[in-house]
């Protein structure tokens, strides 16, 4: 048994096809076209390429003036190098009573560290980070709204994005969730631990996006570098702190009906509090106009979303055909009412940044984000 490859990574990694002993420490590198599923490079190209424009569209606004962008990009990449290690190898960090191991991404193109880190899932998080913050942003939230209340919404408008991602993973093998680790993994929704909806889809984001904008959105103080770095690290202890109230209900022997209560709540608020300020937005129009649209906003959220919708119709024959929530390949299935209000919700969050906007000229200097 290797340091890096326990029994239960072994179980979980030999279900997605491969062996967790036989990898690569630093990086690998592999057929795009032979990867366990069809949907995997198309998965691999709208997220790195997401990522790409994401940082392209930083830059511009950061010549510009505004650092926001370019710093919520950066603390993202902290954000992942400050969580991930820890889930992959918990034993290194002491964590492996705590929570053990949690679960196993399959192979993609590229991957790192021992093969458990693809590229894409590196690219995920600023992708993800300025889908949300920019489609926010452009909505006019945090110009008028200021940073609380705008990163509200971001914590809203990534959970229906990212979910829609979250739900179909599994049944594709894109990654596996230990199901024996009921510490971390319980209660869930589908095949989708509950904690994880909350505390990474939403709380981890929402955070992480407020202390960039309240820290990185003035020129006093430190510098922007460690700016930068203090949003990104900061952001996993919110996670600890948002999951107290089902934490509550945990221990030796957990109360996993009442940890499922308690997440749903919190799940259920974000989307109210969430598409509220949406809503509410859109409605003050009048008073509040809209900031400028981008060319990153107007298409990247869009194009992400047709995308996803293609691979969830491409695996939908699948889906209706299991049985008891497993398929015919044997991998466990998302919810398919969370997934169509994911979509739904999101849809709504396009209708709102498309429409009601006056048209005229946009201002040549880009306005400074609401701090």
């Amino acid at each position: 048994m290797s340091a890096t490859c326990d029994h239960a990574a072994e179980k979980v990694t030999a279900a997605l096809g491969f062996d967790c002993h036989d990898v690569s420490p630093v990086v690998s590198v592999h057929n795009p076209f032979d990867l366990a599923s069809w949907t995997m490079p198309i998965l691999e190209l709208v997220i790195i390429g997401g990522a790409v424009w994401a940082l392209v569209h930083a830059v511009r606004r950061f010549r510009a003036g505004d650092p926001v962008n370019l710093a919520l990009w950066c603390a993202s990449l902290v954000y992942l190098f400050v969580t991930e290690p820890p889930l992959y190898f918990p034993e290194w960090f002491g964590l492996d009573k705590q929570y053990g191991f949690i679960f196993a991404h399959n192979i993609f193109s590229v991957q790192f560290m021992w093969d458990r880190l693809p590229l894409y899932i590196v690219a995920c998080y600023p992708a993800f980070s300025t889908l949300a913050y920019e489609t926010v942003r452009v909505l006019g939230i945090f110009k008028h709204r200021g940073a609380l209340v705008g990163s509200i919404a971001v914590a809203f408008v990534c959970q229906v994005f990212y979910e829609i991602f979250d739900q179909l993973g599994p049944q594709l093998k894109w990654w596996a969730w230990n199901d024996a680790n009921t510490d971390v993994n319980h209660p869930s929704l589908a095949s989708v631990p509950m904690n994880s909806m909350l505390l990474f889809a939403s709380v981890s984001f929402g955070v992480m996006t407020f202390l960039v904008v309240k820290l990185a959105g003035t020129r006093r103080g430190w510098p922007l570098a460690w700016r930068i770095v203090l949003a990104g690290v900061l952001a996993p202890p919110a996670m600890g702190v948002f999951g107290i109230p089902s934490g509550v209900f945990g221990g030796d022997d957990p109360n996993v009906t009442a940890q499922a209560w308690v997440l749903g709540i919190e799940l259920g608020l974000v989307w109210i509090a969430g598409a509220w300020i949406v809503l509410s937005q859109v409605r003050r129009r009048g008073t509040d106009e809209a900031e400028p649209m981008t060319a990153f906003a107007r298409i990247y959220p869009t194009t992400y979303l047709v995308v996803l919708g293609g691979l969830w119709l491409g695996s939908l024959p699948d889906f209706l055909d299991a049985t008891n929530g497993i398929t015919s390949d044997g991998t466990p299935i998302g919810s398919g009412w969370y997934t169509l209000a994911c979509f739904v919700g999101a849809g709504l969050v396009l209708v709102a940044l498309h429409t009601g906007r006056r048209r005229t000229p946009a201002p040549a200097a880009l306005a400074t984000t609401a701090a």
